[in-house]
């Protein structure tokens, strides 16, 4: 063995002697979770949420920093180049996966930068119409798309956004052409939902049985594995006949890759016991968010299979965000 060798392989001793000796004392300062959106959105209400009884749990300050910009991209880099003490948080979303595959030169792997902690929550879409185009039913709109195709159009409030991802998978599973109008935000993608300038789209299923119940949107399906509470009757897609558009937002917590696995472990434990405290979980309700858990390995197998899923459908239609 060479000297330069043997002084790589003892630095590299140095440096896991040194991780371990940390993770035996973690956790002794304050704690960040980043948040890759602004106030407000899903990912900043869960973390919010959490970082209180977090910071009662380890007996240290967690502080919510919100880090915007490139879809997020910006924020989950920060995370992925920071030193992996578990100090540094993400607060991510299968978002990252798909926004990571829509930009050129993303400077990180959401596969093999991150070490998965812990799922957080999920957020049901439904695929809804506006009741002018006469849609009774999932069935009745692929029926329409396929004897005229490209005189539907949908809306999402912006490329890449999941709105937009789930229309993408939907019209991939069913061979339809329908045109997309992507906003800058929601408010003018549901404004023109409901009046009818857009024909059809997906909303976050707590906002969207609101109109349904109001008569101002038709339901035709929901996004997930199962029928969500808030509307028991919408049957899902898998229940209609088309297979695999499970387009169920998630939100989750990562740390920078290389995190002590005693550390990943106790982070795991505490987040899991914070997600099933009946508060947590009503107060997320009122926001549209269903609390959830998982292991480490759940995760990552959930990780690894919905990049290459997303993957598939943005390289399929030539999805870009630039």
């Amino acid at each position: 063995m060479t000297h330069t060798k043997i002084r790589v392989f003892a630095t590299s001793a140095l440096l896991a002697v040194s991780m371990f000796a940390q993770a035996q004392t973690w956790p002794g300062q304050t704690i960040k979770i980043i948040v890759p959106f602004t106030p407000g959105t899903g990912m900043d209400t869960i973390a919010r949420t959490v970082s209180p009884k977090l910071s009662e749990r380890l007996g240290q300050p967690v502080v919510v920093q919100n880090t915007p910009g490139a879809s997020g991209n910006i924020g989950a880099d920060n995370v992925a180049k920071a030193t992996p003490d578990g100090y540094t948080l993400l607060m991510g979303a299968n978002t990252m996966l798909m926004a990571s595959q829509l930009y050129k030169n993303v400077p990180f792997n959401p596969v093999n930068d991150f070490s998965p902690v812990s799922m957080a929550a999920y957020g049901t879409l439904m695929l809804v119409a506006n009741p002018k185009m006469g849609y009774k039913s999932m069935q009745d709109l692929v029926a329409a798309a396929k004897a005229k195709p490209g005189s539907i159009n949908y809306g999402s409030p912006g490329i890449g956004t999941p709105h937009h991802m789930a229309m993408e998978l939907f019209k991939t599973r069913t061979q339809l052409f329908m045109l997309h109008v992507p906003y800058r935000g929601t408010a003018g993608y549901v404004q023109d939902l409901l009046s009818g300038e857009i024909n059809v789209g997906f909303l976050p299923v707590h906002v969207a049985q609101g109109f349904v119940s109001s008569g101002k949107l038709t339901a035709l399906a929901v996004g997930g594995n199962a029928r969500h509470p808030v509307a028991p009757t919408v049957a899902t897609f898998a229940e209609l006949g088309v297979k695999d558009v499970n387009v169920d937002m998630w939100y989750a917590f990562f740390a920078p890759n290389k995190t002590p696995a005693p550390v990943v472990n106790r982070l795991n434990t505490e987040i899991a016991t914070i997600m099933g405290l009946p508060e947590i979980r009503a107060i997320l309700s009122r926001a549209g968010l269903d609390a959830a858990s998982s292991s480490t390995s759940e995760l990552n197998t959930t990780v690894k299979s919905d990049y290459e899923r997303w993957g598939s459908v943005i390289k399929r239609n030539g999805i870009t965000a630039e």
